[in-house]
């Protein structure tokens, strides 16, 4: 049944490995299940409800994308619109949590509908095969940089921005030594070719960093999962018709369109998922989890759910279907009942697999061409802006924006479409308004 549904033999693959990549992909982003009820705490909202919407959200966003866009892509509430949705509208704006609950919902019935007339999917369509391919070695560095920032190699370092951390003193953070030791190993297997490496490798993480007091083994189990109640369906409908509304609308609706974009670009040319005319397959389908996630997501109580970057760990361990997505989401369920056994993986037992999907998301860079600067230049700030400024989106601005300027400019006006042009206006603006 399995295989008929998924089609795992027409994309070379089989239930075990799908089954690993699922779990792999689940446990690069299980942090969220920790850290985002954190964040939105900070917002005032209960904790313990907004772990359960997470969950709840992930497990159903991603689940759609499994059975309905049958792709290896898992969801859940994207890291930094949290930070937004927290420290900016409610915190910086001073507005209620229930507020910026608000905008989400209308942002996921926006993206609905722009899925349902194919906006989206033209805007897909409407970046360059070039800067597809560059989106994916962009997201490589952006990770392996996030990988390198979560176990501590990697530091804030206020005359050069960033830094070494200390990857030898154990008494002061194990972290950095452990993931190191852990990247060895988990590199190892893969030059190795051994089945599940990426997941072996977290384990190994896991249990190398319990006598450095890293991995904290859990002492109780708690099986019910906190009530939803404090924050299921409690939307503020009283300021949607302000002047906030629309600029915290617009913020949230252009970050998670272009992360999404960028997420299901890069790591499809990753997988040699795109078609000859470098197209998504069931692109449409797998925009709807989006925006059904975003919007399901909102009524449960958490903020804007996207597709999630550490999916590539899971394509990285051979994931090609929606059964990939699926275990994923399966787990993110249980998660509901376990938490303290999934909550227990510390960052420098997945960093590793981060750093390592890094590698494997680079490799589209010798399908770029970089005999023509009009091609070469925009592929290159789409590669470097995503890691310098920590963001998916912005990397696609400076890339598509640097093409369409760099062709009007040389007379090759005519390789721009006009869904081009006008992304390149829609960015320009963007920029007067921050």
């Amino acid at each position: 049944m399995l295989e008929k549904f998924f089609q795992l033999k027409k994309n070379n693959t089989n239930v075990r490995t799908e089954i690993i990549a699922g779990i792999t992909t689940f446990m690069t982003m299980a942090y969220i299940l920790a850290v985002n009820p954190d964040i939105l705490s900070k917002a005032g909202m209960d904790q313990g409800a907004v772990f359960t919407a997470t969950a709840l959200s992930a497990a159903i966003a991603t689940m759609v994308m499994a059975l309905v866009a049958k792709l290896p892509f898992a969801l859940a509430p994207g890291m930094g619109l949290n930070a937004f949705f927290a420290f900016t509208v409610v915190l910086g704006m001073g507005h209620t949590w229930q507020f910026a609950l608000t905008a989400v919902f209308i942002e996921g019935i926006i993206f609905i509908l722009l899925t349902a007339f194919n906006i989206r999917e033209l805007i897909i369509k409407a970046i360059p095969m070039n800067i597809k391919h560059a989106i994916s070695v962009g997201i490589g560095l952006f990770i392996a940089l996030i990988g390198f920032k979560n176990a501590g190699v990697v530091i804030d370092n206020q005359a050069t921005l960033v830094g070494l951390g200390k990857v030898v003193d154990v008494h002061a953070n194990a972290a950095p030594l452990v993931a190191l030791i852990t990247l060895v190993v988990t590199g190892a297997l893969l030059a190795r070719k051994v089945k599940g490496a990426l997941l072996i490798g977290i384990f190994f993480g896991t249990i190398l960093g319990i006598p450095f007091g890293l991995t904290h083994l859990p002492t109780s189990f708690e099986l019910a999962p906190p009530s939803l109640s404090p924050i299921f369906f409690k939307f503020e409908w009283a300021n949607i018709l302000t002047i906030d509304m629309v600029l915290v609308l617009l913020t949230f609706l252009f970050v998670d369109m272009f992360d999404t974009v960028g997420t299901l670009i890069g790591v499809s040319s990753k997988a040699n998922m795109l078609d000859k005319d470098g197209q998504i397959p069931r692109v449409k389908q797998a925009l709807f989890a989006d925006a059904i996630g975003t919007t399901v997501g909102a009524v449960l109580g958490t903020s804007t759910v996207t597709t999630y970057v550490e999916s590539a760990s899971g394509v990285g361990e051979g994931g090609r279907t929606g059964l990939t997505a699926a275990t994923t989401g399966v787990l993110f369920l249980a998660a509901l009942f376990f938490s303290p056994l999934f909550l227990m993986i510390p960052s420098a037992a997945t960093a590793p697999t981060l750093i390592l999907v890094g590698v494997m998301m680079f490799t589209p860079i010798t399908k770029i061409d970089l005999t023509d600067f009009t091609e070469s230049i925009p592929a290159f700030l789409t590669i470097v802006m995503m890691p310098f400024t920590f963001s998916i989106a912005e990397g696609i601005v400076f890339g598509m924006l640097s093409y369409v300027i760099l062709k009007v400019l040389t007379g090759k006006y005519k390789d721009i479409s006009i869904i081009s042009y006008l992304l390149a206006l829609l960015f320009v603006l963007k920029f007067f308004m921050d």
